[in-house]
């Protein structure tokens, strides 16, 4: 597998390879996609008609298919199938704009964010402890719908491959199911995190019917501690209602729980839940103070008791009925240490049957500024929603340039020069968590406490605090 992989490298990265790529990466104006999309509808024969320059791009294409098969150990057949969704030819040509632009690295840069996570609205129906957005009322600021249009225009162009819509509580904005079905139109593949109080059975055929495919629905714990959690009574029996109407609407569910203190003794209680209510995804989310989240730092996990979750969850995660996932991206260094046949990487389990757990650091562990970023109601640009440093505004900055150039996005795509983590032997597929380690110090490249290696750090931050408490 090492030298098919360092082979495959060689190739990608050869100068003619990358400004061949470079060709294929442009928007085409006559075929109305991106030339990389086209060509590889080419490549795969999902089309005959295009423009002569696609038709060429796709010769240039079709021999790095054949040489990623190769390395990955598929046949061509199967990746011409495995592509036949259109999500999937998107993310492949963000992948090869990745290499036009970045060469292979590790963890791999992709030409794109792969996901934008966006905030279309600080509106709320909850109060949640630990809210990031510090939601409740809409800004003054919020992007209007012909600005958020636009946008979704730019994003498409840049070759986003999903847009995750998140608040506040975005069904509580209006033109939401206008917003996510001119994504969908677009061929971007909408997502929606939602509290999921608000979704009754016709909220969830107008999400269906709008194009929205994957739900995230937050679950706390169980009944009390969720109703406390979110700051609302009877928001448990809401949410677990609007979990059943989105599974039987036929989405695709993740249920994610913010573990702390206050309901790390539910964990295994929701998963139960989660199995029994037929959903996808269980994710662990790591907790991060900020926002409203900075008032209850006290509830933070132990490194100790994290590294007992993630643990939990790997080796629960061949028996469960859900997979199970974690935004910690220590899980991924957790997996390799127990031997499990899965590989963490960003928001997707690895299986390693096939020989790909080398795969693991391309993909690579903490994402903000290098597979995603987000976007906040007003517009601003962050590495992610955790993460409060703006970096530019949609409504006046080139989100291409910004992409390739911006310096701090290069500083989090550079797991070497992180503080501790930097000399770590699993920095490619952990790198720590960038958004814990700006809130907890206000420096992205100072190591994150909450790893079992940085024990040194947690107990030197929790004295800190306590000292200040004292006074």
């Amino acid at each position: 597998m090492f030298d098919k992989l360092s082979f495959f490298t060689v190739f990608a990265n050869n100068l003619l390879t990358k400004e061949s790529l470079k060709f294929t990466t442009s928007y085409c104006e006559k075929c109305g996609k991106n030339r990389t999309e086209v060509a590889l509808e080419i490549a795969l024969g999902y089309r005959s008609d295009a423009c002569r320059s696609c038709k060429l791009a796709a010769k240039i294409v079709k021999p790095i298919l054949e040489n990623g098969c190769k390395t990955f150990n598929v046949t061509f057949e199967e990746m011409k199938e495995k592509f036949r969704d259109a999500y999937w030819r998107r993310g492949l040509a963000n992948v090869l704009k990745g290499i036009a632009n970045f060469g292979v690295r590790r963890p791999f840069v992709p030409g794109a964010p792969f996901q934008v996570v966006w905030d279309i609205t600080y509106a709320c129906n909850l109060k949640c402890k630990h809210c990031y957005a510090t939601a409740g009322k809409p800004l003054d600021d919020e992007l209007s719908t012909e600005e958020v249009l636009d946008v979704v225009d730019k994003l498409e162009k840049l070759g986003v491959v999903v847009i995750a819509f998140s608040g506040g509580e975005p069904l509580l904005r209006k033109d939401i199911f206008e917003i996510t079905k001119y994504a969908a139109d677009k061929g971007i593949y909408v997502a929606l995190a939602t509290n999921g109080t608000l979704i009754n059975e016709e909220n969830a055929r107008k999400m269906k019917d709008s194009g929205v495919n994957y739900v995230q629905i937050s679950l706390d714990g169980i009944g009390e501690t969720h109703d406390s959690f979110r700051g609302i009574k009877g928001a448990f029996d809401r949410t677990v209602e609007g979990i059943k109407n989105a599974v039987k609407c036929g989405f695709f569910v993740n249920v994610s729980m913010t573990v702390t203190k206050y309901n790390y003794a539910d964990v295994e209680k929701v998963i139960e839940l989660c199995e029994k209510l037929g959903v996808n995804w269980f994710m662990h989310y790591n907790f991060i103070p900020s926002g409203r989240g900075r008032n209850i730092i006290e509830a933070e996990l132990s490194p100790q008791e994290r590294e007992k979750l993630l643990k939990f969850l790997c080796s629960q995660n061949m028996n469960s009925k859900v997979s199970l996932l974690s935004t910690a991206p220590q899980f991924a260094r957790v997996a390799l240490q127990n031997q499990a046949s899965f590989v963490p990487t960003h928001f997707y389990n690895v299986n390693t049957r096939r020989g790909i757990n080398q795969l693991a650091e391309f993909i690579g562990g903490c994402g903000a500024g290098r597979f995603y970023f987000a976007i906040k109601a007003n517009g601003d640009i962050q590495p992610c929603v955790f993460f409060p440093l703006v970096v530019g505004n949609v409504r006046h900055d080139d989100l291409e340039d910004l992409w390739l150039h911006n310096h701090v996005f290069e500083d989090l795509r550079n797991k070497d020069i992180i503080e501790r983590c930097g000399s770590c032997s699993y920095r490619y597929v952990c790198g720590g968590c960038r958004a814990r380690a700006y809130n907890y110090f206000g420096d992205y490249l100072k190591p994150d406490p909450g790893c079992i290696r940085n024990e040194e750090v947690w107990n030197y931050l929790k004295a800190s605090y306590e000292l200040c408490n004292s006074h």
